[in-house]
């Protein structure tokens, strides 16, 4: 529930606060009537999503073939591990000029009267991040991190705080520290994108398209199993792995290492 709780608590801030920026500098312009089409780009973003997030559930799990439905389990794994990092490397170095990027775009539409490309600026931005959103839920479902229930009542409740910690950044709340929340917000988004990437690991290995080497280098189930209360918390989060193959723990090893030292280097050029 923690691992759905964050990541729609990150895509849901993008995405709002696009939206806030976008609807205050339409205040400043004085030209709060195109209110409206912005609220409209966001309805249309949201049910585009939930369509996106029906057509998923309904292509993998109405194959009939469970060798083609676990080679696309694999595949959802390592694009969402793909683009986990890709959005944290990409939000460190765009936060300093996203809003003034926003704010001239909207300025040439609001000038041109462009009513379309207004609609178009706010549906793209909910839609990416809801599109994100359905690949990364979907890919925490598919490591059998998370139930069904968990995992919507995390995501519900990361997307309501994110309409929230958005209302009060709007308002002038500058003490929010937003740039730190997205620092390491972004450093627990690659480790659940560590924890994914272990997944698609092992499911490669049970399909015979990586070798096993070693079946298992350690097993402390006894201390603390994977498939336990707390440990069921850790798998979800970290990728927690109570009996990991030898190519599974490489693997993780090799890709959360990477992970960090880029998001060490990213951020430190960001400042």
């Amino acid at each position: 529930m923690l691992a759905s709780f964050l990541i729609t608590f990150r895509e849901g801030l993008e995405a709002f606060l696009i939206v806030g920026i976008i609807l205050s500098y339409l205040g400043k312009l004085q030209a709060t009537k195109y209110n409206k089409f912005i609220y409209l780009g966001v309805l249309i973003g949201v049910v585009i999503s939930i369509i996106i997030a029906y057509i998923f559930q309904v292509v993998i799990y109405g194959m009939d073939n469970e060798t083609y439905q676990h080679y696309l389990m694999i595949f959802i794994l390592l694009f969402a591990t793909l683009v986990l990092s890709y959005m944290v490397v990409w939000m460190a170095n765009q936060s300093k000029q996203i809003k003034g990027e926003i704010e001239e775009n909207i300025k040439k539409l609001v000038t041109a009267g462009n009513i379309a490309g207004m609609v178009f600026l706010a549906f793209l931005a909910v839609l990416r991040e809801g599109f994100e959103t359905v690949l990364f839920f979907s890919s925490l479902s598919f490591s059998e991190s998370i139930t069904l229930e968990d995992g919507l009542i995390g995501a519900f409740s990361g997307l309501v705080l994110s309409i929230v910690l958005v209302y009060f950044l709007m308002r002038g709340a500058k003490n929010i520290p937003i740039k730190s929340f997205f620092k390491y917000t972004g450093l627990l988004i690659l480790i659940i994108a560590g924890g994914l990437f272990g997944s698609a690991v092992s499911m490669m290995q049970a399909a015979d398209l990586l070798p096993t080497f070693i079946p298992v280098v350690y097993d402390i189930s006894f201390i603390l199993d994977d498939r336990g209360l707390f440990g069921t918390f850790l798998r979800a989060l970290f990728g927690y792995n109570s009996s990991p193959t030898f190519m599974h723990l490489i693997s993780w090893a090799v890709y959360m290492s990477t992970a960090i030292l880029l998001w060490r280097k990213t951020y430190s050029y960001a400042k």
